[in-house]
């Protein structure tokens, strides 16, 4: 699941990808619900027009992620049990890249057998465990850490497929070494790469604020919906590996530092200044 970097167009993709994230990150702490007119102004000072939020919300609300409800005389919408419940998984997923797993833990191995005749799911099963990290050992053949089992089980049940997939947890006892296995089974160098450029492109921007003294509503709001929508994207092709097999530059440690930086300095100010945008009243169920 991966869109275009924060500050790189205003396309449909982009739009929905921020979306998603505002969903996670602010709409959650509003009672699971948006005022429609408030979504579009937000999303204009993020960048985004008016017709490609509508068109965002019109394709999640088709997707079952949002009901519409008015509360307050507003216009708006409900999340979903199906939206809490994908945003919930979405948060299992990125939390993990930031604490490595236990080698000691072992490792899980899918192996699957899909007829041609159910082609359309084995494409969907080979999306879904990369989605949750798992890397490529061979011809049908996938590894993760020993943690992702139940996500691995769960999604197998969710498709179907559970009579064509084998599931096994266990040790490494011997073979290739097992850092060549790994680097064969994810393409770590660009993973590296990715957490470098959330480096790059948040390190100077939170000195700078830390340093202002005040920092505007509508500045932090931006600056905290950019780090969020951007850091999501990367766990999502972060295994989580234990730190012992990857070198002592590897950049996700700093990375993840970074971003609590700016969770800890923007979260409060942004969700402060997206309230403005809701109703006062107060809804009763």
């Amino acid at each position: 699941m991966e869109d275009s970097k924060p500050g790189s167009g205003s396309g449909a993709r982009r739009s929905r990808s921020v979306l998603v994230s505002f969903l996670g990150a602010i709409v959650r702490r509003m009672g699971n619900w948006m005022p429609i007119a408030g979504v579009v102004e937000l999303m204009g000072q993020f960048g985004l027009d008016e017709s490609s939020v509508r068109t965002a919300v019109f394709r999640l609300k088709q997707r079952g992620w949002l009901v519409p409800e008015t509360r307050g005389g507003m216009k708006g919408y409900l999340l979903t049990a199906e939206a809490l419940d994908s945003l919930a998984s979405g948060d299992e997923i990125v939390w993990h890249a930031r604490q490595p797993a236990n080698l000691d833990d072992g490792w899980c191995i899918v192996n699957f057998s899909v007829p041609e005749s159910a082609r359309a799911r084995r494409h969907q099963l080979r999306a879904r465990l990369t989605t949750l990290g798992f890397g490529i050992v061979g011809s049908a053949v996938w590894i993760a850490p020993a943690r992702m089992l139940e996500a691995a089980k769960r999604v197998i049940d969710e498709l179907d497929l559970t009579t064509q997939c084998a599931i096994f947890v266990g040790h490494y006892s011997g073979g290739p070494e097992l850092d060549g296995l790994l680097r064969s089974s994810w393409d770590l160098d660009e993973i590296d790469q990715r957490y470098r450029e959330f480096i790059e492109l948040h390190g100077d921007q939170i000195d700078q604020l830390e340093s202002s003294g005040v920092i505007d509503g509508e500045v932090a709001f931006v600056a905290y919906l950019t780090a969020i929508d951007h850091w999501r994207q990367l766990p999502f092709r972060d295994p989580g590996l234990p730190r012992e097999l990857l070198g002592d530059d590897w950049a996700a440690p700093a990375a993840g530092a970074l971003f609590e930086r700016l969770v800890a300095l923007l979260e409060g100010r942004a969700l402060a200044h997206a309230a403005g945008y809701w109703p006062t009243t107060p809804h009763t169920p």
